[in-house]
């Protein structure tokens, strides 16, 4: 059996400001593996998408995932979705359950978020990609114990989380989190925010990513660990965070 393998990566998102071109270079210097690319800016049509997948392979690096704004529950349009992906080259696409809190919604919303994605994870796994929630507060997916409820009711094999310290949570607290979600996870937002939305070096706080990567590897699945936020957007807090980042899931 092989070795697991914990991704050091980055999302597109954590420098929304700089080029397509100019996410790779600085994903590169950092030595880290791979980009998810969002949908927000960077990959918004099939073109982008296409350019932003030669310009990864071209740099050695991988497209991680497809990090898209899509809200699960709306029973929108999700072939636009699956042309970026399918041009990208992803192997997994993000999407957001629901458009409310998982304490505010009700009956109605929660079962058309899980017929939704019911739908769209076929319409995924015939392009040969899977989905991952993003783990995130105003959504079904704001508590592992929600988390757990609608990955559940969902029941796609293709279909996971990713995970991420909830906003406010101390050490302790979002360890226990994603004990709680683990053998769902397919990917982990790395940043340091503290003690609220602040952006913190990730070294700042170093024991939770620590505790997160031990966690990782207990889980004994292969995990993309991607930058999210840095502080002040800057590419050198980047390239300094990629440095802890490595360290920390292995890759020195």
């Amino acid at each position: 059996m092989l070795p697991m393998k914990l991704t050091p990566g980055i999302c597109s998102v954590t420098l929304r400001a700089l080029s397509i071109d100019d996410v790779v270079r600085t994903a590169a210097a950092a030595g880290l593996t791979g980009i998810e690319w969002g949908s927000d800016v960077h990959v918004h049509d099939a073109a982008s998408a296409a350019h932003a997948r030669a310009s990864t392979e071209a740099a050695g690096l991988r497209v991680l995932s497809l990090g898209s704004y899509y809200r699960a529950g709306s029973f929108g349009d999700f072939e636009e979705v699956l042309v970026l992906s399918t041009e990208l080259g992803a192997p997994s696409i993000r999407i957001w359950a629901g458009v409310e809190g998982s304490a505010e919604a009700s009956v109605a919303q929660w079962d058309a978020v899980v017929e939704d994605t019911q739908r769209i994870a076929g319409l995924a796994a015939a392009r040969g990609a899977g989905l991952a929630f993003e783990y995130h507060g105003g959504t079904l997916t704001d508590t592992p114990e929600t988390t757990l409820e609608l990955l559940r009711r969902v029941d796609r094999r293709a279909v996971g989380t990713y995970w991420q310290p909830a906003v406010g949570l101390d050490d302790a607290q979002a360890l226990d989190s994603l004990r709680h979600v683990i053998e769902h996870v397919v990917g982990v937002h790395c940043f340091s925010w503290w003690p609220q939305a602040e952006r913190l070096p990730l070294t700042a706080r170093k024991e939770l990513w620590q505790g997160v990567a031990d966690v990782l590897r207990g889980n004994g699945k292969d995990l993309d660990v991607m930058l999210e936020f840095v502080a002040d957007d800057l590419p050198k807090n980047v390239i300094a965070d990629a440095a802890f980042l490595k360290r920390v899931v292995g890759n020195r």
